[in-house]
């Protein structure tokens, strides 16, 4: 007899979704929150880049109204998603889309985002794995690896001494256990970005003391 091991619910189920596919539309939705929710400000401008079957089907699937729902910061469940390219362009924002139908991108399901404003900008790539569930590989240029299935805290921050001793006293003070937890650089005294897994849901306290911490850009949380 196999044993089946699953990490979450969603792994035999899926999330309630709007749409036709749980990989085109539920993950796709949950990417687009993601890399919204760390950009932390409204858009002037996102560019879509989409691979192999996400980049032939993302029209049929509704993987573009997904997307943009989830810059919007829309749910999986929300009513509004095939409203979304509608809405965005109420709000101002301007959506471009490239198709790479022929790419050799390492999962069929890739979009590339790249979302900017006046002050800032932001590039992500993003995997739709099924079932709703995805994973971050790229953030800004860094290599990733976040699936986010866990209360996951993702700080941009600058690269100086003490940083990362910040944090985790932070979260010590408040009985937050680190679960894993990832740091990468541009390089030395550059920008820098933390990423770090813990057990609990309730971080909002510590997210707020981590917030004003010198030298740091911004600070997400995930839960």
């Amino acid at each position: 007899m196999t044993n089946l091991k699953f990490q979450s619910v969603f792994d035999i189920i899926g999330p309630v979704i709007i749409g036709p596919s749980s990989s085109h539309t539920a993950g796709a939705v949950r990417i687009g929150k993601i890399v919204s929710s760390i950009f932390g400000d409204k858009p002037r401008e996102v560019e879509f880049q989409l691979f192999n079957s996400f980049a032939k089907t993302y029209r049929g699937h509704g993987t573009d109204v997904a997307l943009v729902a989830g810059i919007l910061g829309m749910d999986t469940d929300d009513s509004r998603i095939p409203q979304a390219l509608d809405i965005a362009r109420e709000q101002g924002i301007k959506v471009y889309w490239k198709v790479h139908k022929d790419s050799n991108a390492p999962h069929p399901n890739t979009t590339r985002i790249l979302i900017k404003n006046d002050e800032k900008s932001l590039s992500a790539t993003g995997i739709s794995i099924g079932g709703g569930n995805i994973q971050v590989t790229e953030l800004n240029g860094f290599a990733v690896n976040l699936h986010m299935n866990t209360p996951t805290l993702i700080i941009v921050h600058q690269d100086v001494p003490g940083m990362i001793a910040h944090v985790t006293d932070i979260l010590s003070k408040y009985d937050i256990n680190i679960a894993q937890m990832n740091v990468t650089r541009e390089k030395a005294g550059e920008k820098a970005i933390m990423i770090i897994e813990v057990d609990s849901h309730q971080c909002d306290e510590a997210v707020e003391e981590i917030s004003q911490i010198p030298h740091l850009h911004n600070v997400n949380f995930f839960k």
